[in-house]
């Protein structure tokens, strides 16, 4: 019979301890601190609670953890002495089917890695999805993170030890994470469109109106319409697509006031599958699941694919939200791409109609208001071992490029107190930069962009080509750091003699989470099991441009590889998406009670 929850908080520390074994390898004192912990809400709350021992154990502990595990295709699965578990997991990833030259490459990598890190390497080889890494990626992961720092190596090991024990308990509890995967396989589907170039590296890449984007539109209507039930589904006149499930507790209501949500289905240039793509499908298997009920709620929802929020193809960052807002500006029709393809060409040729844009504003009254899921695109879920975190707000940014104007010469015969160095000068701002953000919480400032034009070993610069990113959780605090800046910046070039050229390119005021849905979101956070974690977004969202129509707030889920995004490496569960698609649907149970009260 499958464990359950009920059967763990009711049974005596040891039995507590035997239930659990072999969810830590050969470290039933995980185990054991966990049953101080009773009693234990759901199966994620005791997955939280695990890893909570393990968090606190320390160093020492967590070493002991780590070498408590066997090396992949190492001495014990060739003696045949792995635990039944690994045993298991290791023979799914078809470890036990290397070839000599693939077990050969693992032996040295086995071996390269305990002499550099003194512990074994540790991959949770069913992967994200829970069916198994293949030999040809674990063998590049194992790879790629022998480059890792030895402290940040040694957490990795933990996070993938907690997805070992996470899917683990998964079988002991009898329980599969449907919704997740059908979240998670929907989003494998929709990355196999990418732009040409791209594609043939097996690289994901869609960019505004290209074919690959066209065809995700296609894919993402006829999954509303075929397998989600959604009343209503168009690509509007800038490519969005929308997909509407009324609401009415009496039948199909057109007119009961509806959810907003969504996020962006392009994607940057050999980005990854979740960024923007993880809010567009998490609500469809929501309304999915509400459809096979045969359920309405008293209000409609309605899901946006917005077309367009990279700004890669054209620089018209933000077009598909910002349609909906009323902020499309006309002018963009006219931008080329790097091809010399017009914007309006581009949209003639996708059958869209201009003439239509100005009819997609939302009108706010009609509207509860504007909810996303996004992955995080950063380390701190993954850090704290959390799934999800509730934003508090997205932050505020300013951008500029600029050029630092100083005098080449000759890098041999100009005396250092004479010489006009324009990269040495952006290389002053930049340590300025990092010092300012870093002296006041939730401000960051990048200079990300370092050139320059036709440099030499032998020329002293005198030119440097920068940018310059500021954000925070405040537009006061953003201004501030940003005047800091700017004094300095006048203050470097007038004592380096140099000159310099500063241009705004963006400016985006901050979104400030509205209490109300905020709370919503915590509260359906909690109702998983999990505890509530509240952070910031730095990263810009279309939940930004909704924010300036009606009240917005953002659900993040944790990403793999310590939260990479932007890059093929971002990742998540199928476990981590189940608990967004519940927590989602928790929110509009929330909804269901107020309208219904």
């Amino acid at each position: 019979m499958p464990l359950t929850i009920e059967q763990l908080n009711a049974a005596p520390a040891d039995a507590f301890v035997a239930l659990l074994d072999g969810t830590y390898e050969h470290s039933p004192w995980i185990a054991e601190r966990a049953a101080a912990l009773r009693p234990l809400a759901s199966l994620a709350g005791l997955k939280h609670a695990l890893v909570t021992v393990v968090r606190e154990a320390g160093v020492a502990p967590q070493l002991a953890l780590i070498r408590a595990h066997p090396e992949l295709a190492g001495k014990a699965m060739v003696s045949k002495t792995l635990t039944a578990e690994s045993t298991n997991e290791q023979g799914k990833a078809g470890l036990t089917d290397c070839t000599p030259a693939e077990f050969a490459q693992l032996l040295q990598l086995n071996a390269d890695y305990n002499a550099r890190f003194g512990f074994p390497f540790i991959l949770a080889v069913r992967g994200p999805r829970g069916l198994g890494l293949d030999r040809h990626e674990i063998i590049a992961t194992f790879a790629r993170r022998l480059g890792n720092p030895v402290d940040f190596e040694r957490d990795e090991c933990l996070r993938n030890i907690h997805r070992i024990a996470e899917i683990r308990l998964n079988d002991k509890f009898g329980v599969s994470p449907d919704l997740g995967n059908r979240v998670w396989d929907w989003a494998e589907r929709l990355a196999q469109h990418s732009d040409p170039g791209y594609a043939e590296r097996g690289e994901l890449t869609v960019t505004y109106l290209t074919d690959a984007h066209r065809a995700c539109a296609q894919r993402l209507s006829h999954w509303m319409k075929a397998d989600c039930g959604f009343d209503e589904v168009e690509i509007d006149a800038v490519g969005n697509v929308v997909g509407v499930y009324h609401g009415s507790s009496h039948g199909s209501d057109r007119a009961a006031p509806r959810l907003l949500t969504g996020s962006h289905y392009d994607t940057v240039r050999n980005g990854g599958k979740y960024d923007g793509r993880l809010g567009i499908l998490v609500p469809m298997a929501v309304v999915a699941e509400l459809h096979r009920a045969g359920r309405r709620l008293p209000f409609g929802i309605e899901v946006v694919g917005f077309a367009e929020e990279e700004g890669q193809r054209y620089k018209a960052t933000f077009l598909g939200s910002g349609a909906l807002v009323g902020q499309f500006d006309p002018a963009w029709l006219d931008q080329q791409d790097a091809d010399g393809v017009t914007m309006r060409a581009a949209m003639q040729h996708a059958g869209l109609c201009v003439d239509d844009i100005p009819a997609l504003q939302r009108d706010p009254a009609r509207y509860l208001g504007f909810v996303e899921v996004h992955i995080e695109q950063g380390p701190v879920l993954a850090e704290l071992d959390l799934p999800l975190g509730v934003v508090t707000s997205i932050n505020g940014s300013v951008r500029f490029v600029g050029e630092v104007t100083g005098m080449a010469s000759h890098a041999g015969t100009t005396p250092m107190d004479r010489r006009r160095d324009a990269a040495l000068a952006v290389a002053e701002l930049a340590l300025f930069v990092e010092r300012r953000a870093a002296s006041v919480p939730q401000v960051v400032g990048t200079v990300g962009i370092f050139e320059v034009p036709n440099g030499s070993i032998n020329v002293v610069p005198g030119r440097c080509r920068f940018s310059l990113d500021i954000r925070a959780t405040t537009d006061a605090a953003r201004d501030a750091c940003l005047h800091d800046v700017r004094t300095e910046l006048a203050a470097i070039c007038a004592r380096r003699g140099v000159s310099v050229a500063l241009d705004e390119t963006m400016r985006a005021s901050a979104a400030p989470s509205d209490p109300a849905w905020q709370a919503r979101w915590e509260r359906a956070v909690a109702a998983t099991g999990l505890p509530v974690h509240r952070l910031p977004s730095g990263a810009g969202h279309d939940a930004m441009k909704l924010h300036e129509l009606m009240p917005q707030a953002m659900l993040f889920v944790r990403g793999l590889n310590s939260g990479i995004s932007h890059n093929p490496l971002e990742s998540t569960t199928n476990d981590d998406t189940e608990l967004a698609v519940r927590a989602f649907a928790d929110l509009l149970e929330q909804l269901n009670t107020e309208h219904s009260a």
